[in-house]
Order: structure tokens, then C-alpha cells, then sequence
């Protein structure tokens, strides 16, 4: 795959860019930007570009943003239907429609592994350009940009520097964010091959007065699969942990109970996992430093964003960096970028931290509400998130670069007097049924004319 696009023909100011973390956040942002013509360098404190964790779920506005990163996700993890949503006792609560959020909002909804995602957005990366056994000690604004120490004695110099170093942030606390608070909840989850999953597109969410669950396909045999207890900073952890979940949500479902016994103590070894939400910082006073996905906005896995909103910071700051005349308003687009995602992001903290577990009496009034009300109301709030203005500029810019070769050679054959004459699309030169492609090759025969 060729990484670098079109769009490096592009008269522009070439920045030297720091990222920390080669996570989802830190990778989608240095191929973005290494594909907008900039000098990219990741480092990563582990030996190793191997991601844990188990899989993540990628929302339209998700996918929209591996599109523009040329990221092809074709037959990566389990595209869903449809989420199904009940109670302990088995009420059903709502249904949310996928198929109609896709339809809607023009993107697949898909559970992918960590891993595969990572996989797919290393594909074509240059890896000199990855340097593990990079631990960050200190970094600050230098009058040429910034510079980052590393706790071996060495350093970099660039002009940008990117946090996208996660929940514990080293890039975080040297902007002066505030640490992350506890929401008092905790996952145990973990990804695994369970045979004979009847509905491999469907994901289940079951909610109890104590704890509540997820059941995600994930692709083949594999399954997501969490279970949500309450969590104390004193949480001693049990020794046999399976009991304890098992003694919890035993008898939720047929699922849930096959899930319970494939599992075993080794499947939860590296859990639990606490939820904390990270105040949304304000950086005012950080020059040329900024921070991406969980470096800025770490918050409960509630309705599976984290990845997806890395993404849209990935397509935020890939913007504000596009508009940049000169080095010297860097620190202005930085600023605009955090503003920019903020008052979202405060929004979708805020909701994710709400307390889900309910008594059954709070329950049964919410199965009061039609599937199709639900799955509005989701719609809603997704394409709300998803900063469409923005994510249209980028896919026409995108387009108009990606045609733009073409469009000259059509002005070269005449065509350019041809449009003007007649004052349509002429289907010989427009043969796509793609409202893109009609309104890039427009514009740009238009762009040639002399009398545009």
C-alpha cells in the first residue's frame, strides 16, 4: 500500500511531529499527518508495537475516519445488525436498529480486535519511523518547538509534540492535566473463541440492579465479552475470580452462562480494569504540545467510544493543521483543535459516567421505550458526535485531491468548453453516479477556466 497521498502536492508547511503512544490514537494520528506531507516520529515505550486488550467497536463516524486514512478494513472483526438490550431477568429493553444507524449515518458499524485495527493502520506505515524503548522523562517549548527527553539520556526536537500516551499520561501531566478520577466501576473482560454463536451479528447488553454485561461478536468465533462490577481503590482482588463473576451473573441468559463456562481464572489474569474519567483539560498555556484519545478524554467504555473518538480527534487536529499558513499560528490551531472537541467530549465523558446497573423497578419503566425511538435517539446523538461539517471538508478535500489528475486531463480534451457550453454533466466524462465525484470534477474543471 502506498501511504502518501495526492494530497503531498500541496503547497504547505512541513511540520515536525512528536508522537507519544503507538496505540490506536497515536498511529491513525502519524499516518494521517505522514499521508498530509509532515515529518512523523512515533515512540512508543514498549519493546514492541503489539497492542493488548481485547476488541473495540468502531462506529460510523469511526470508519468514515479509516477511510480518509486509506485504512481498508475489509473483512476485519463482525459487522453488527443490531444490539439487544435486557434486563437480568430477561425483560427486554430496546433493540437498537444498526442496520438503520448504518443507513443513516453512511458508515458500518463493526467489533473488531484491538490488534487487527492496529494491524490494519501499521499496513504501509514506514517502520523506521516507530521507535520502541522510548520512555518519556520530560518535554517542553523550545523558541524552535519543543523537545522531548527520554528517561536513556536522549532527545528529539520537533515542532509539534502529540500525547497519545493513554489513561496514565506522561505527556498529560507535563501539559498540567488533571489525573484521572475513578467512576467506583470496574470491567473484567477479555476476548475469546466460543463455538456456535447463534447470531454473530447481533451484540447483547444486560443490565442488573448490581453489575450489568456485554456480549460482542468480534469476528469468526471470537467474542467480546465484559462483566461490570462495582470497584473501590481498596478493591482487594479475589484469588479465584471466575467464582465471583460466576456467582454474579450466573443465570442472566443461555449466552451468558456458555460464556461463564469456557471461561476460567486465566482469561481474567489482567483484569480487572477500573473506569476512570479524565476531566477534559484546558490547554491554554502548552505552546506546541497537545494531547489525542485517552491522553485527553480516558472515560468509562459505557457505549464503546474510545476508539472512535480518537479517531475524530485524528480527523480534528488533521484539519486544523491543514489550515495552518505558518509555523508561528501553530499554537492558535492547537488551541482551536482542543476547543473544537471539547464541549463534545465533556458531553460524552459525562453520559459514559452515569451509573447503568438500575433496580428492576427502574428498569421495567425503560422498557417502555419503542425500538424505534431507542434507536433514533442513538442515531441522534452519534451523528451529533461525529462533527460532521468537519468530516465533510475533509472527504471533499480528500476528493477533489484524489481527482484532481483526472480533472486536468478533461481539460485538456476540451471538456472544460464542452461543460461551459452546455451547462451539465456530460455522462461520457461523468459516468459515476457519485455526487462526489460530480461535484469534485466540476469544481475543479471550473477551478481551470478563465472565466471562473
Amino acid at each position: 500500500m502506498v501511504l502518501l497521498s495526492v494530497e503531498n502536492r500541496k503547497e504547505m508547511n512541513a511540520l515536525r511531529v512528536l508522537v507519544v503512544g503507538a496505540g490506536v490514537g497515536g498511529v491513525s494520528i502519524a499516518r494521517g499527518l505522514l499521508r498530509d506531507g509532515h515529518d512523523v516520529t512515533v515512540f512508543e515505550q514498549r519493546p514492541d508495537t503489539r497492542p493488548g486488550g481485547g476488541a473495540v467497536t468502531i462506529w460510523p463516524s469511526g470508519s468514515m475516519v479509516l477511510e480518509q486514512l486509506a485504512v481498508d478494513m475489509d473483512g476485519a472483526g463482525q459487522l453488527l445488525s443490531t444490539v439487544r438490550i435486557a434486563t437480568s431477568t430477561g425483560r427486554p429493553l430496546i433493540n437498537i436498529a444498526v442496520d438503520t444507524i448504518v443507513d443513516r449515518l453512511g458508515g458500518p458499524v463493526r467489533m473488531v480486535p484491538r490488534r487487527v485495527l492496529l494491524d490494519r493502520l501499521l499496513d504501509g506505515f514506514p517502520a523506521d519511523h516507530i521507535r520502541c524503548n522510548s520512555r518519556v522523562a520530560a518535554a517542553f517549548n523550545t523558541p524552535g518547538g519543543v523537545r522531548v527527553q527520554f528517561d536513556d539520556g536522549s532527545c528529539a526536537d520537533g515542532d509539534l509534540l502529540i500525547g497519545a500516551d493513554g489513561l496514565h499520561s506522561m505527556v498529560r501531566r507535563i501539559v498540567g492535566g488533571a489525573p484521572a478520577k475513578s467512576t467506583g466501576w470496574c470491567s473484567w473482560q477479555g476476548l475469546s473463541t466460543v463455538d456456535h454463536i447463534a447470531e454473530k451479528d447481533v451484540a447483547v447488553q444486560i443490565i442488573g440492579e448490581h453489575g450489568n454485561l456485554g456480549l460482542w461478536p468480534a469476528g469468526g468465533s471470537d467474542l467480546q465479552w465484559w462483566f461490570d462490577l462495582r470497584w473501590s481503590p481498596d478493591f482487594v482482588r479475589p484469588d479465584r475470580p471466575i467464582d465471583a463473576i460466576r456467582s454474579s451473573f450466573a443465570g442472566w441468559s443461555e449466552l451468558v452462562d456458555q460464556v461463564l463456562a469456557t471461561l476460567t481464572d486465566d482469561d481474567l489474569a489482567a483484569s480487572p480494569f477500573p473506569h476512570f474519567r479524565h476531566p477534559i483539560p484546558r490547554l491554554r498555556r502548552s505552546g506546541a504540545m497537545t494531547l489525542l484519545g485517552d491522553a485527553a478524554h480516558a472515560m468509562p467504555p459505557a457505549l464503546a467510544q474510545g476508539a472512535n473518538q480518537a479517531l475524530l480527534d485524528t480527523m480534528v487536529l488533521r484539519k486544523a493543521l491543514a489550515d495552518l499558513r505558518g509555523n508561528d499560528e501553530l499554537a492558535s490551531a492547537l488551541r482551536w483543535y482542543e476547543k473544537t472537541r471539547r464541549r463534545r467530549l465533556t458531553v460524552l465523558s459525562w453520559v459514559t459516567s452515569r451509573q447503568i446497573s438500575q433496580s428492576q423497578s427502574v428498569l421495567k419503566w425503560v422498557a417502555l421505550i419503542s425500538d424505534s425511538f431507542g434507536t433514533w435517539v442513538m442515531t441522534a446523538f452519534l451523528r451529533w458526535l461525529s462533527q460532521r461539517r468537519i468530516s465533510v471538508s475533509a472527504v471533499l478535500c480528500a476528493s477533489s485531491c484524489r481527482f484532481a489528475a483526472l480533472a486536468d486531463l478533461l481539460v485538456e480534451l476540451g471538456i472544460a468548453a464542452l461543460q461551459r457550453e452546455h451547462g451539465q454533466r456530460c455522462p461520457l466524462v461523468f459516468p459515476f453516479d457519485d455526487p462526489l465525484w460530480s461535484w469534485c470534477s466540476r469544481n475543479a474543471v471550473r477551478a481551470r477556466r478563465p472565466d471562473a
